[in-house]
């Protein structure tokens, strides 16, 4: 088994505190910014940032449905955690100041992929196709805080 990761970049004409907050609001904001590839969205606990716990259905392709249950953390400033209880995976969202009134946002997902030839596939493909999700989650966010 080897670790899979992908990692989704976008500079948001926001200030890096306001993108944060936005990202941090499973209540309000995170449930608005996620495409279709996300089903099933419920908040379960908290509901902002630290100590939320959140549950959503993530179809990554027409045949692979994720059952995803996230522990968010913040361990650090400008840094939002999701751990999912169901699987090895582990999103990691980077808020940080890029210029006047701009930031940068990277979210990085890590796993455990399959081992064997299913897993050579893993590592070439679902990186790419977990990117172009993260690229829609963060373009909403943009279209969000931009307003």
């Amino acid at each position: 088994m080897a670790q899979v990761e992908s990692t989704t970049e976008r500079i948001v004409a926001a200030d890096a505190e306001t993108v944060f907050d936005a990202l941090a609001d499973y209540s309000g904001t995170r449930g608005r910014v996620l495409p279709e590839q996300y089903s099933e969205y419920e908040v379960r606990e908290g509901g902002d940032g630290e100590g939320t716990l959140v549950h959503w259905k993530l179809q990554a392709t027409s045949k692979r449905v994720r059952d995803c249950l996230l522990e968010v953390t913040e361990p650090s400033d400008g840094e939002l955690v999701e751990k999912d209880r169901n699987s090895s995976m582990v999103t990691t969202w980077r808020v940080t100041p890029a210029g006047e009134g701009r930031s940068r946002v990277v979210v990085t997902a890590t796993w455990q992929g399959a081992g064997g030839i299913g897993g050579f596939f893993e590592k070439t493909f679902a990186p790419k196709g977990l990117a172009r999700i993260h690229d829609a989650v963060l373009a909403r966010l943009a279209a969000e805080v931009e307003k």
